[in-house]
């Protein structure tokens, strides 16, 4: 079979395909990306048996067709070095053997048989669905997966938790010391359902989806998700297990609100947690009289460091500890000009609000404290 094709087009769709692919398979063949000609169109398919994506690209001058599957980087390394031009693609249905031509060269390669490449998962016969723009499930993810966990115990709790009501959507990522809950209300389903989404399929949406404007057709049932933008198709195995009562977690009576300016209190939580203790990495916060005193200190190494930033609070004064890295990756994804900090005591986990929410969404993020030694 021949056919031409863009390079920067094709070597596009296989940067994302090829995110999927694992090495060291066992079944080999699952380390090639699948090419299926059909007429004017050609559909690579990139599988780890866990999770498959699909997509269609438009060539021309199409001969024959059939099916032949290739290893990705050589093929990749030769696009990324080609300036963007149309290139011919002639493969012997025999051997499968692979030659590339351009303007100025030839490159030739060998694949296998497309045949041995297994087929993509199916969604149940019984099977739910509904529909949801790709600017506002990007969105979704970008705020909820940076807190996922790997945690092979708790299988659950490494994807992003899709919990669907008949009058919003809520989606949610915990590592058992943080969580995010992220709740949209112009996305809704016929009948309330879940389902947990894994991190490497999500993490496939947020690359591919950041290109897209359209919505988003998302169909599950008990052990599969589908997603379907465009001319692409994402199907994965959902995580099977009950995800954890994530509303019990949230405090209900933190009565303490502070409220500071994001900017201010991102960086000066980076400059202090510079010298912090790298075990432990405390941050401790000591709030009152409107203002916050931030300080770490590495008794080891005999480094210590403080900044005090102006914030709106009144009450009585609180000292609590956070762990660094996970104040800071918290308060850098909220994207209000101001924090909304709400506080109980220094046990109780503390909750991050961004001030200004945006139309239909609702943002709440959860940090379990770190015990203060004074």
């Amino acid at each position: 079979m021949k056919f031409n094709v863009s390079s920067s087009l094709l070597y596009q769709q296989l940067q994302a395909a090829s995110r999927v692919l694992v090495s060291k398979n066992s079944l080999p063949v699952l380390e090639c990306v699948l090419f299926d000609l059909h007429g004017e169109e050609l559909t690579i398919t990139a599988s780890d048996s866990e999770t498959t994506i699909r997509t269609v690209i438009s060539v021309e001058n199409a001969e024959g067709e059939g099916k032949v599957a290739f290893g990705t980087k050589l093929l990749l390394d030769t696009l990324k070095e080609l300036p963007e031009q149309p290139i011919t693609f002639q493969i012997d249905d025999q051997s499968f053997s692979l030659n590339i031509s351009t303007a100025n060269g030839n490159y030739s390669y060998v694949g296998v048989n497309g045949n041995e490449y297994p087929e993509m998962q199916q969604l149940e016969n019984e099977h739910r669905e509904f529909i949801v723009d790709a600017p506002t499930l990007l969105g979704a993810i970008n705020k909820t997966i940076f807190c996922t966990a790997d945690d092979e115990l708790r299988p659950v709790m490494n994807g992003v938790y899709f919990d669907l009501s008949t009058d919003h959507i809520t989606l949610v990522a915990t590592d058992a010391h943080r969580l995010v809950r992220y709740t949209n209300s112009s996305v809704s389903v016929p009948e309330a359902a879940s389902f947990i989404l894994p991190k490497k399929p999500a993490n496939l949406l947020r690359n591919l989806l950041a290109k897209e404007e359209g919505d988003v057709n998302v169909y599950f049932g008990d052990k599969n998700v589908m997603f379907e933008f465009g001319k692409t198709v994402i199907i994965c195995r959902q995580i099977e297990g009950r995800y954890p009562n994530y509303n019990g977690v949230i405090p209900q009576n933190n009565s303490n609100i502070i409220i500071v300016d994001r900017q201010t209190l991102l960086n000066a939580s980076r400059r202090v947690a510079v010298f912090a203790n790298n075990g432990t990495s405390l941050l401790k916060l000591v709030i009152g009289d409107n203002k916050i005193n931030i300080s770490a200190q590495d008794i080891d190494f005999s480094t210590a460091a403080e900044e005090t930033i102006p914030c709106s609070y009144e009450g009585e004064q609180i000292s609590i500890g956070f762990k660094a890295p996970f104040l800071i990756e918290l308060v850098g994804a909220i994207e209000s000009d101001n924090v909304e900090l709400r506080l109980a005591d220094a046990a109780r986990a503390g909750l991050l609000l961004p001030t200004e929410q945006k139309e239909n969404e609702e943002v709440l993020m959860l940090l379990m404290p770190m015990l203060l030694n004074d």
